[in-house]
């Protein structure tokens, strides 16, 4: 989790990228605070956002927000299984009726961000604890091999090490992730090389490190998951505080400025 603080009050519109996790932005601001729109509908205030969620957009006068990502895996446990977890854009309050409100309530009345970096991680350790999620072991394990390798395994490989056929896999992984394992793939490949295209690498050089075919290839993916070109991707805000938000060898977030 990361926590966003925006100190000069200003009007903000971010185009969300795809990630492989299921993102919930819990909106801590007061007056308007967060509007969202995808696939042509309007929401406002805190939001479940799926994988794959097209093109969606987050703008108002936030002040302050709180990021949470959550693998697939638990996602189920988190957030119940009233919501899908590919392709949609949800409010948390419709997700979590009063539950939501109390949460929010807790966050806001919080006094610095480590404290609700606490609240938050209790209240989703408690839903994970109430609602264990039925996924099988051999369809969490395709999912961890898909993130360690970036994204360049084979359905194939995956299913001889889980020991089923490469049918039953995508059926199971499908019906407990919400994603088949090769559209997974192709989604962990993406999110590799668009943080790559954000540091600054040339789209060729991403292209060979990302193992697509080429840059041509590279340029469908990226059409293909936002809509932008590469040159877009790579000055998309969503991903450029990416770094700082999310340091791999930090053991705890720090709040980030808009």
């Amino acid at each position: 989790m990361a926590g966003f603080s925006q100190r000069v009050p200003a009007f903000v519109d971010i185009a969300m990228v795809a990630h492989p996790s299921v993102t919930l932005l819990v909106d801590l601001s007061g007056g308007e605070g967060l509007v969202y729109g995808a696939h042509g509908r309007q929401g406002r205030g805190s939001v479940i956002v799926g994988l794959l969620p097209g093109d969606l957009r987050a703008s108002g006068r936030v002040g302050e927000c709180l990021q949470i990502r959550l693998d697939p895996l638990a996602a189920a446990a988190v957030l119940g299984s009233s919501i899908e977890f590919c392709g949609t854009v949800e409010s948390l309050r419709d997700v979590w009726g009063h539950e939501a409100e109390r949460a929010e309530d807790r966050l806001r009345a919080a006094v610095s961000w480590d404290e609700r970096f606490a609240i938050a991680a209790e209240i989703l350790g408690r839903r994970m604890t109430d609602r264990r999620p039925a996924v099988d072991a051999e369809v969490a394990h395709s999912w961890r091999r898909t993130l360690t390798s970036r994204g360049r395994v084979r359905v194939d490989g995956l299913a001889d090490d889980a020991g089923w056929s490469r049918k039953r896999l995508s059926a199971r992984f499908g019906s407990q992730l919400g994603i088949t394992p090769k559209r997974a793939a192709r989604l962990v490949r993406f999110d590799h090389a668009a943080h790559l295209l954000a540091a600054g690498l040339a789209p060729a050089c991403v292209a060979t490190e990302s193992g697509y075919v080429d840059q041509s290839h590279l340029h469908h993916e990226v059409k293909a998951f936002t809509g932008l070109t590469p040159a877009a991707v790579a000055a998309a805000p969503w991903l450029a505080i990416d770094d700082v938000a999310w340091p791999a060898s930090w053991p705890a977030r720090t709040p980030v400025p808009l």
